[in-house]
């Protein structure tokens, strides 16, 4: 078997792991690549593509992107060559069984509750994917009802969603294959187990049941090719899905704007965004509209829903619309609750009319604080639930629907939580886990909620947590601005400067990164590494504002907050460069991957993970045109600028010296096109100056995945040994 010579000379031992790494790999360098330039010029500038024949067939409209022949073949090249050196590490196996252990731990998936019957997801040791279990009344065992493994063998179908009807006797659920995300939906029927004739294809998500339990709302693509072509329909049991009305059509928005003062640009951009769903009240009293008009806002609609049914007239009165922030309803009965940004960077909840929803019959529930993010809320018998975050952390608040406050939540910790609730009992279950803390289940009391949280169901994973340390420090990034970060390691860590670390971020899309439990990290701190995560701007954690800060002509704030964050590592000594390492994954994947370009000599490793990285031509490519509103798009001359200025591909520069880099897409891949990572690939392993033999730049293709999601446990396993490996290989963490 071949060996890979030792990084920078260093003879480098497996710790844990117990081997040592030594000699060459079979293949030293990465297959070349072709050369094609195709020129172009966007707004006065001339742009030169070396590598735009990666992308794949755009010759036919229908076809963009789709692999060719020789890409197929160019990809097989660049796997062949990055699966020798990646399996060609020794100690491979070893890992690979430490990570088969610790991942074929149970894990069981935030109950909910139907009527008497209770529902969740569970995996156990080696099954590829969860199944989903039901317990009819409390005290029975649980009985599977969706196994995916019977429904493919091959393991690489998944179950994407489940939700079950108001008594429970009824299970909607969505399967996709090879992490394509094309859900189609099935119904179940629980007592039986027999499956109804009713089938919707075309990427469907789960609206709501109407409290009959025989009718529900959803959403499908009219065609799975165009991510923009998304509706919102009504469905009867045992009625086909084509007879079933339509609320709203992306490509005929028009019609749900009618009224509001909208240009025909604002409706074009508005047919290219996230869309939306529309969801029933729980008591089957009001319809709720919702349509997003970007990244960080949406529009908001309520209907009395018994009116649209008798007379098939949608007579919605606007809630919120054409205003920034994201907004959130729920109603029962005469009341309602909107959680909203208007007037609350921070998020504030308020009670609404729901016959009258303008702001002038507004009354705050839970009024906006500095100090903490209002989340989501949910509603209980009597009780109103507020999701908060503080410092990146979970927290529950109750009131009573008139806003008097009932004390907050116990949780077991500082970490993440995720509760389900119902408006017909205070009962209610509570996930929760931190980096240090494995998923647990607890079972809690609304109505008594500083009582110690009963717990229903624990993660036994085979590490010792008791002996990791999580710490949370602030740090100064470029412009002054004041950054959070975790950083967790091993008891009694010296900062000597010389400690292997991994800093993860991602920085985007108002989505925070909070603390939780992976079982795959273990191996790194148990060999002595230190792992980061930073808050970057862009992200939700300090509410509207932190995550603006992020965007569009902000995009860079998110880089230098990253790169704040390594120097931090590296001057209060946790780590030098020669030891540092970054990953990242999706808009993660573009920052990791702005991190070689920017810094090169800030970092020994980068894990680009299903990225961005031209940002020049993402927006042609799948889905991408949801998230102009995030970065801004190319063909707008304004934002040309700042995008160009970043965009990972287009600052490559030759004669550099890059740091190692393991690039990795999904073929199946629906959100982010693997156009990126390949050129990516080609443009940095033509440009680096730096030794393909010690710091190599590594592209892996997984022709059986997506974006991530749906990944049977077999490939979780190998790209988690991939990855860890890598890494391990490049910060010397294995150094003897």
């Amino acid at each position: 078997m071949p060996t890979v010579c030792v990084r920078r000379g260093a003879a480098l031992a497996l710790g844990i792991l117990g081997t040592t790494l030594s000699g060459a790999p079979a293949q030293i360098a990465p297959p070349a690549t072709e050369r094609r330039p195709v020129a172009e010029t966007l707004h006065g500038t001339e742009l030169v593509d070396p590598y735009r024949w990666l992308e794949g067939d755009n010759s036919d409209p229908e076809r963009i992107g789709l692999m060719n022949e020789e890409v197929a073949s160019w990809t097989d090249g660049q796997n062949a060559f990055t699966r020798d050196v990646l399996d060609s590490l020794p100690g491979r196996a070893t890992l690979e069984a430490r990570m088969r252990e610790l991942m074929e731990v149970g894990t069981v998936g935030l109950p909910s509750t139907a009527g008497d019957r209770t529902f969740f997801r569970k995996r156990e040791g080696a099954q590829a994917q969860s199944v989903l279990f039901v317990v009819d009344e409390e005290g029975d065992d649980p009985r599977p009802l969706i196994d995916p493994f019977a429904i493919d063998p091959s393991g690489l179908t998944s179950l994407d969603w489940y939700a079950p009807n108001s008594d429970g006797s009824l299970v909607a659920f969505g399967t996709s294959r090879a992490g394509d995300e094309n859900s189609t939906l099935n119904i179940l029927e629980t007592d039986s187990g027999e499956w109804l004739a009713d089938e919707i294809p075309g990427k469907v998500g789960f609206s709501g049941w109407m409290p009959d339990g025989q009718s529900f709302f959803y959403t499908r693509l009219e065609d799975v090719n165009d991510a923009y072509s998304r509706e919102s329909r009504f469905h009867e049991v045992g009625r086909s899905w084509r007879r079933d009305p339509v609320i709203w059509r992306q490509r005929e928005i028009e019609a749900l704007y009618e009224g509001h003062d909208k240009t025909d640009a604002e409706i074009a951009e508005l047919k290219t965004t996230w869309a939306g769903s529309s969801y029933p009240s729980e008591d089957g009293r009001w319809l709720i509209i919702s349509y997003a008009s970007g990244t960080s806002s949406n529009d908001v609609w309520i209907a009395d829903l018994d009116h649209w049914l008798r007379t098939g007239e949608l007579a919605k009165k606007p809630v919120v619309v054409g205003e920034e922030g994201r907004n959130s309803v729920a109603a029962y009965g005469d009341m309602a609750f909107l959680r909203t940004n208007i007037g609350a960077p921070n998020g504030r909840i308020v009670a609404i009319d729901p016959a009258s929803p303008g702001r002038e019959s507004w009354r705050d529930v839970v009024a906006h604080r500095d100090d903490v993010v209002v989340t989501g809320m949910q509603l209980a018998r009597g009780l109103l639930v507020a999701s908060l975050m503080k410092d990146a952390a979970s927290a529950y608040e109750l009131f009573t629907t008139r806003g008097e406050p009932r004390g907050e939540l116990r949780l077991p910790g500082i970490g993440s939580a995720g509760l389900s609730a119902n408006s017909d009992r205070t009962s209610a279950y509570l996930s929760y886990s931190s980096y240090n803390a494995p998923s647990s289940i607890y079972r809690v009391d609304l109505a008594t909620p500083r009582a110690m949280p009963e717990q229903w169901f624990r993660v036994d994973v085979p590490v010792d947590e008791s002996e990791i340390v999580v710490n949370r420090v602030s740090y100064t990034s470029k412009d002054g601005t004041e950054v959070g970060m975790f950083i967790v390691h091993k008891e009694g860590l010296e900062l000597d400067g010389d400690n292997p670390t991994l800093l993860y971020g991602y920085g985007g899309f108002n989505i925070s990164m909070r603390p939780g439990f992976s079982a795959t990290l273990y191996p790194w701190l148990e060999a002595g590494g230190v792992y980061a995560v930073a808050n970057l701007r862009g992200g939700g954690e300090k509410g509207l504002a932190w995550h603006k800060a992020g965007q569009l002509d902000q995009k860079q704030n998110v880089f230098d907050d990253f790169i704040a964050a390594g120097e931090y590592l590296v001057s209060n000594g946790y780590t030098r460069p020669e030891k540092l390492a970054v990953r990242g994954g999706s808009n993660g994947g573009l920052l990791t991957g702005a991190m070689v370009t920017q810094r090169p000599d800030l970092f020994a490793a980068a894990i680009v993970a299903v990225p961005l990285l031209d940002m020049v031509r993402y927006q042609d490519f799948l889905m991408a045109r949801f998230w102009i509103p995030e970065y801004g798009s190319a063909e707008n001359a304004e934002q040309f600028e700042f995008i160009r200025a970043y965009s990972p591909y287009h600052n490559i520069q030759p004669g550099t010296k890059y740091p190692a880099v393991l690039l990795t897409a999904g073929e199946n891949d629906a959100r982010v096109h693997p156009m990126h990572a390949r050129k990516m690939a080609a443009a940095l392993q033509a440009a680096t100056t730096a030794d393909p033999e010690q710091d190599p730049v590594l592209l892996w293709v997984d022709r059986d995945a997506g974006h991530g999601s749906g990944k049977p446990l077999d490939l979780r396993v190998r790209d988690a040994v991939d990855q860890y490996l890598f890494v391990m290989w490049q910060t010397g963490l294995l150094e003897g």
